[in-house]
């Protein structure tokens, strides 16, 4: 070795030889008076080429501010431990963890054990994690994109308000992510008027695109003049058939208004039953009269609708659980019958007064925001 090197080196020498850390011993100038053979691999030079070597020469002007900003720091408190990176021969930078601690030997002269580790693997992983997060990132932003297209689609669809004939319909539609599994229709036609909400289980994509798809095919037979009884089986064997592989059901309340306005055909599958406000009485339940759908070949019977008498000041409410299944403070369900309750209150009232005065005192009652999709339909007869 270099006379440079102190002889107490070589009683630690065959210690720090079997080290897979690099490691260099310096003076206080600082100066290299060792490095072990790991250290020269690291480097790419032998130990003649770097004995003696002045630590700050092996390094561009440009990054020694830092590094002697680091080894002043060292020798204030007696050690140190930043992440740097060593020149290679060849031109390379080799990042490495550096951890440097003084030490005085026999003669009262100050020396600096500095070993460096190869973080070069986790460098890698690291840069590849950040390219994986880039990635991730841009198809995020590309799918928020896609999603708030969707939800503008969806929005798009939801049933609006109208008058027809004698009748007068107001509307609500919201979803409990950025799109859901529910939706509305309320088509009018040349004698009658056609409501319905539904409610594919689950939330998010995929029971959007299953609710997009009844809803392609409901709008289709509504059209088309099939009446609810059939419809309801028909759509019950095209999820079925088509869609079966989802594990999905749904549910629906449909109800049809005759030009008049005297007689309601309703039919519903597994769905909350629809509601007639009638002034001054207690609201009447229309109860599903078949099971859900997609899930049973016999769901919907021969006999699934009614008929309905109707009288002036009479209004018809459907809606989908999101309504009902709502939670306070102390974990009471709303249920069925309390928003019975706010709609019976409520029913006096105009009819856009009316929806709203629901709307309130079901987030009044629910605690935190709404958990599932929420669809809306009231229907006001006057003759």
């Amino acid at each position: 070795m270099s006379e440079v090197q102190p002889d107490w080196v070589a009683q630690v020498q065959d210690v720090l030889e079997t080290l897979n850390q690099g490691v260099i011993i310096t003076d206080e100038c600082p100066r290299i008076v060792y490095a072990n053979a790991e250290f020269q691999n690291m480097v790419g030079r032998s130990a003649e080429e770097l004995l003696g070597q002045y630590v700050k020469d092996l390094f561009p002007p440009e990054d020694l501010p830092v590094l002697l900003s680091q080894i002043e720091l060292g020798r204030m408190q007696g050690q140190s431990r930043f992440e740097f990176y060593l020149p290679q021969a060849g031109g390379g930078h080799l990042p490495v963890i550096v951890a440097s601690r003084q030490l005085e030997d026999p003669d009262g002269r100050l020396f600096a054990v500095v070993t460096c580790t190869d973080i070069a693997e986790q460098k890698n992983a690291e840069m590849d994690l950040r390219q994986a997060n880039r990635l991730l990132q841009a198809r995020e932003r590309a799918l928020e994109e896609d999603l708030l297209l969707a939800a503008r689609v969806q929005q798009s669809l939801s049933p609006r308000g109208l008058s027809w004939g004698a009748a007068s319909v107001e509307t609500y539609y919201q979803a409990a992510r950025t799109i859901g599994g529910d939706f509305g229709l309320v088509t009018p036609g040349d004698d009658s008027l056609t409501l319905l909400v539904c409610d594919v289980s689950g939330h998010g994509i995929g029971s959007a695109l299953v609710a997009n798809r009844i809803y392609t095919e409901t709008v289709s037979m509504i059209e088309g003049g099939v009446a609810l009884t059939p419809m309801l089986q028909q759509l019950n064997r095209f999820v079925m058939h088509n869609l079966g592989s989802f594990f999905m059901y749904f549910t629906l309340a449909a109800a049809r208004l005759r030009r008049d306005g005297r007689w309601l055909e309703f039919s519903a599958a597994g769905h909350p039953p629809g509601m007639i406000l009638r002034p001054g009485q207690e609201p009447r339940f229309l109860e599903s009269a078949s099971t859900i759908l997609g899930c049973f070949n016999d769901a919907v019977g021969p006999d699934s609708a009614v008929q309905i008498a109707l009288e002036a000041g009479d209004r018809i409410m459907l809606y989908t659980d999101g309504f009902t299944e709502n939670f306070n403070s102390r974990g009471e369900m709303l249920g069925v019958e309390g928003l019975a309750k706010i709609a019976h209150e409520a029913s006096g009232l105009p009819l856009p007064v009316m929806k709203q005065q629901i709307l309130d005192e079901v987030a009044a009652w629910r605690k935190g925001p709404a958990v599932d999709d929420m669809s809306l339909i009231l229907l006001d007869v006057s003759f």
